[in-house]
């Protein structure tokens, strides 16, 4: 009865050791997580910080002066805030102009483009037609040549139909996007074939189905079409370079590229510059803060099916 007593004694004594040891492997596996987690985070502030600073530098050159903006040791906040800079940059660049024709295109193209992408992934994605999947696969081999091949071809089109310096030429020419048709596509092949069977049983016609069912349950990715579509309008610098000559068709790209925007001396005003160039990237730069998550969402959406 001793032996047992002092056996179960000894095992009491010496149990505390294996705990302490599992509470020192829990707390270096907790502060190995904390180290991890904490280098993780301060290479993500290192590479944003990486990513914002030309759009900083960008913002305190527009408010330099001439003068401040040549020294030869940089500074980096304005030593007198230059906001004449601002309003000199849009009355000369004529920025008024461009942002009315660039918004004018943006929304028009992108309205169209919409019913066009619609139309034709509900086609591919729901009706049955001989040749369907063989045309299906010849578009999509499309996206494989350089959009780069069909801009002789383009211009030499639009200049036989007369549409040079017009809206037309501007807008018409890119209506239609393999990429955004297939990434719709995509989005109305999850939806249950059911649904379109039972309203088909139901007598709903095709069109009303599409508006009633398929548009609102694909809302996320028509929004990110949008605005990609809407970016691409707002972006684009080649087409509208070669097809506009008259001043009063530039667009926000372009126009301001041939903007001459100098000093009392005649020499360039590169203070004067960046504010344009700031003017031009805000409402990019808005929109992708403001809505990047609609466009993720759209995204990886499209990309899941079942």
């Amino acid at each position: 009865m001793t032996e047992i007593v002092n056996s179960a004694a000894t095992t009491m004594a010496g149990s505390p050791a294996p705990q302490r040891g599992a509470n020192a492997q829990v707390r270096s596996s907790r502060i190995l997580r904390m180290l991890v987690t904490a280098g993780t985070y301060a290479f993500l502030l290192f590479m944003a910080l990486l990513v914002l600073f030309p759009f900083y530098w960008m913002i305190i050159s527009s408010l330099k002066t001439t003068e401040e903006y040549r020294l030869n040791v940089p500074t980096f906040w304005p030593q007198s805030i230059q906001l004449v800079n601002y309003v000199n940059a849009f009355t000369e660049a004529n920025l008024g102009r461009l942002f009315l024709n660039t918004a004018y295109v943006g929304i028009v193209s992108t309205i169209l483009s919409l019913v066009i992408t619609i139309l034709t992934a509900f086609a591919f994605a729901r009706l049955e037609f001989k040749g369907k999947n063989i045309l299906f696969a010849g578009m999509l081999a499309t996206m494989m040549i350089p959009g780069e091949l069909f801009t002789i071809t383009n211009y030499q089109t639009v200049n036989t139909f007369g549409w040079m310096d017009t809206y037309t030429v501007l807008i018409v020419p890119f209506l239609v996007s393999v990429f955004y048709i297939y990434l719709l596509r995509q989005n109305f092949m999850q939806i249950p074939n059911e649904l379109y069977l039972a309203a088909k049983v139901d007598g709903t016609s095709d069109f009303k189905y599409l508006w009633k069912v398929m548009v609102p349950l694909a809302l996320p990715t028509l929004i990110s079409i949008t605005i990609l579509k809407m970016m691409g309008a707002w972006n684009s610098y080649v087409w509208p370079r070669l097809v506009t000559k008259s001043e009063e068709m530039r667009l926000i790209t372009n126009g301001l590229r041939g903007a001459s925007l100098k000093d009392a001396n005649g020499e360039t005003h590169y203070p004067m510059q960046m504010a344009a160039v700031a003017m031009v990237s805000a409402p990019l730069f808005l929109v992708f803060i403001f809505l990047r998550k609609y466009i993720m969402h759209g995204v990886s959406r499209s990309g899941i099916k079942g």
